[in-house]
């Protein structure tokens, strides 16, 4: 299972849905604008929200919010942009952390489900809108299958630099398809690429103990 699905071609910048202020005082007012419209997206569950309610809570003048970005949409994409980055942030930092500390596979998996599973927890609220807007939002889709990659190439190489404990020879698709199950499986947990929630509830603690013990046994097969 994947994050994004599609392969839009060409990659888009970050910032191309907004105008990016050059001064401090516009800076501080773009701010407020994106922290208003994250908020209210994050409370809500959705984008069901008015430019007007961004113009109090932000405290900035309808007109200022159309000199940055041109639609309620281009504001949307700003946010989800910035929450795709952020979220691919702290994978890299938590994947950068794991192999400095980790020195053996039973070390890593385990932990790395427990931390990753986290991370997602974390930005689920705003991942879930990404999700659900990239089927037709295409600057979206783009952010979100870089992001998507991102962490399926260092979470193989996080993997791989343990491969002399896989199991087999097919070390890099074991590695791959490790990671595609832990996310499928924290993802429907999370409700990801879905609004409502999960089938059913578990113990989320038990379930990133046990399915960590899950993926080093496939990965060793024993």
């Amino acid at each position: 299972m994947s994050k994004f699905a599609g392969e839009p071609a060409g990659a888009l910048p970050i910032d191309m849905a907004g105008r990016t202020p050059l001064q401090g005082r516009s800076k501080a007012s773009l701010e407020r604008m994106l922290s208003a419209a994250r908020d209210l997206m994050v409370e809500r569950g959705s984008e069901d929200f008015t430019l007007q309610e961004i113009s109090q809570r932000g405290q900035a003048s309808i007109g200022s919010i159309y000199l940055r970005f041109e639609s309620k949409d281009n504001l949307v994409r700003a946010v989800l942009a910035h929450a795709l980055q952020t979220l691919s942030d702290s994978e890299t930092a938590m994947i950068a952390r794991l192999r400095r500390q980790c020195l053996s596979l039973a070390d890593f998996v385990p932990r790395f489900v427990e931390d990753y599973a986290e991370v997602l927890r974390i930005n689920a609220p705003l991942l879930r809108l990404a999700m659900a807007r990239a089927g037709n939002d295409p600057l979206v889709a783009v952010l979100g299958k870089q992001a998507a990659d991102t962490a399926v190439e260092q979470t193989n190489a996080a993997l791989l630099q343990f491969s002399g404990e896989f199991a087999g020879d097919d070390h890099e698709l074991r590695a791959s398809s490790a990671y595609h199950i832990i996310f499928a499986t924290l993802a429907r947990q999370l409700s990801l690429g879905t609004i409502s929630g999960s089938a059913k509830v578990y113990d989320w603690d038990l379930i990133k103990r046990e399915f960590g013990r899950m993926c080093l046994a496939y990965l060793r097969d024993r």
